[in-house]
Formats: C-alpha cells, structure tokens, sequence
C-alpha cells in the first residue's frame, strides 16, 4: 500500500504560480496512475489532471488546460502539478491520488490512495 504526501501549498496572487510536489511511500510510484483532484468549500471534489505510469500519458480538466501540467520522477518517487496563471477560483484543498488502474482515470472512484491535501489560496 502506498502512503501520499503533498506539498506546496499556500497564499499567491492571481497570476501567480506553484508548484505541488506529491512524494509516495511505502510502495514504488511507479507501480500507480497519479492524479490531482481539488476540493473548494461547500464543493465535490473535482478532477484536475492526471497521468500514467511510465508513457507520459496525460489528462486535464478543461478548466485548467493550458495552465496546469502534472509531470512524475519515478526515481523520486515524486509527482508534482505546475499551476501557472493562477486564478482566485482555484482556491481549495488539492489532493494527490493514486490509481491502479490500466487507462488514465478522471473520477475519483477510480483512485485508491488519497493524500491528506495542501491547501491553496489564490488571492485577487
């Protein structure tokens, strides 16, 4: 079983950017299909980006196109979410996740493995 931990989390002005690192343990990275989601009071969770194991296969919600990248090193056990141009509606709580699953999910049903979450506030 593998144990998540984000990182990265903080206050940033509209237009800024950040960088999350999420670092597994307990099992390799590679063995999974990582995922960011986030989570904004009084919403669902809602997906963000995600990526396969080892062929750089990559998904993103529309929102976030453009803006965001998710990116892994399965050498340090790291993914990380490049969140450029940021805006004050995507203040929440981002989660990192981990899926066994063949293809490159988009629901959280699909994903095992939940981080404890960082929080980002993006200020206007």
């Amino acid at each position: 079983q593998v144990q998540l931990v984000e990182s990265g989390g903080g206050l940033v002005q509209a237009g800024g950017s950040l960088r999350l690192p999420c670092t597994a343990s307990g099992r390799a990275l590679s063995y999974y299909v990582m995922g960011w989601f986030r989570q904004a009071p009084g919403k669902e969770r809602e997906f963000v980006a995600a990526i396969s194991r080892s062929d750089g296969s990559t998904n993103y919600a529309d929102s976030v196109k453009g803006r965001f990248t998710i990116s892994r090193d399965n050498n340090k056990n790291t993914v990380y979410l490049q969140m450029n141009s940021l805006k004050p509606e995507y203040t929440a709580v981002y989660y990192c996740s981990a899926s066994n699953s063949w293809s490159v999910p988009v629901t959280t049903g699909r994903y095992a493995y939940w981080g404890q979450g960082t929080q980002v506030t993006v200020s206007s």
